[in-house]
């Protein structure tokens, strides 16, 4: 019992100091916010494991749902003794993009105290209040990078397919449609909205390990909006990315806000491997998009980050006796979630990244 204790009182400080925050040797003790920036590049500047969000900015779950409260012109202050960062007042002069400026006075809040002119009297003057706007915030990651990833179909199950609406035609019987072009389906719901995407379905994701069918990997091929609805419904195609075939699959619009994007690790033990990486290459790099083999059963949320690691190789060809440790190389940022498949940004690495590659609670 004695032996049991003291390992238990020896391995907890390992386990703290392992979760403890590390500040860069170059950190600054400050920091000016300038449009274009985004939250993890702010936290990278000051720490080495910019993902430990709550610990950095000391949110809680619910804080840490709403992201909006950095805007450029902000002074973003290192607490070296707490290891953690705040917003400060504001640079004098920068309101901020997206910001409005108004001028007060009275004795509402807001109004500046000017000179005293007696004991009892004080004389105000009018003071610059700045009203911020959400869509002036510095987003947690780069939008440009996954936006377009928000508002596609990425991955449809083999259920989905078989509730799909397909395209029966077009006007004029033509093969090939494209954008103005009129189309014909068949089983349209009326109750879903009028705009919907089409898609065809590319390859099936299979999970490397059980060999489970995890979905198709859904190729995006433009939008339609219903005309008029009946057996046989009319839409008109509004934009096109590819080429438009009868057989083609149509799914309801869905645009995934990026509201709870907060970088954090997962509450579980995630082992994961990619199992594509976006455009059909065979190896990605830094803002890579890459598909995993585990989602939301399996635990995993927008926001949580996970690590790359590299299968070590075996020193002795032939011999699983001497396999070298397997190489953490980078760390990636899961913003879209499915069933069982997630779709995850590279925000780090130092190796390139290739399929199979292990995705790990870091």
């Amino acid at each position: 019992m004695r032996k049991i204790i003291s390992l238990i009182c020896f391995v907890l400080p390992i386990l703290a100091w392992a979760d403890e925050l590390v500040i860069r040797d170059n950190a600054p003790d400050h920091y000016v916010v300038v449009k274009g920036d985004t939250l993890w590049d702010i936290s990278s500047k000051f720490f080495k494991d910019p993902w430990k969000w709550p610990q950095i900015w000391g949110l809680n779950k619910e804080t840490i749902k709403d992201p909006h409260w950095i805007y450029p012109g902000d002074v973003v202050f290192l607490d070296a003794a707490s290891k953690s960062l705040h917003v400060g007042v504001p640079v004098t002069g920068q309101t901020g993009a997206g910001s409005q400026v108004t001028a007060e006075s009275g004795t509402a809040a807001g109004v500046g105290a000017g000179a005293t002119t007696d004991a009892n009297i004080e004389k105000l003057s009018p003071k610059v209040r700045v009203l911020r706007s959400d869509e002036a915030a510095i987003p947690t990651m780069p939008l440009s990078v996954i936006g377009p990833f928000l508002k596609k179909p990425l991955v449809i199950s083999e259920d989905e397919l078989e509730g799909s609406p397909r395209i029966l035609g077009a006007l004029e019987k033509r093969a090939l449609v494209s954008n103005s072009d009129l189309i014909y389906a068949k089983e349209m719901p009326t109750d879903k909205g009028e705009n919907w995407q089409i898609y065809r379905p590319g390859k099936e994701f299979i999970d490397p390990e059980s060999g489970e069918s995890l979905g198709y990997e859904a190729i995006y091929l433009g939008d339609a909006t219903v005309l008029k609805y009946a057996d046989i419904s009319s839409l008109r195609i509004t934009n096109s990315v590819l080429e438009i075939n009868k057989g083609d699959y149509l799914v309801q619009s869905k645009v995934i806000t990026p509201d709870n994007f907060i970088p954090r690790a997962p509450d579980v033990q995630i082992d994961a491997r990619v199992i594509s990486i976006y455009g059909g290459v065979d190896i990605g790099g830094q803002n890579s998009v890459i598909a995993l083999n585990k989602g939301r059963r399996d635990g995993l949320e927008n926001g949580h980050v996970l690590a790359l690691y590299h299968r070590g190789e075996y020193a002795t060809e032939g011999s699983e006796d001497d396999q070298l440790p397997d190489y953490r190389y980078g760390l990636v940022f899961v913003f879209r979630t499915f069933e069982k498949v997630s779709y995850a940004l590279v925000v780090e690495t130092s190796l390139p990244v290739q399929m199979l590659d292990k995705v790990v609670t870091p």
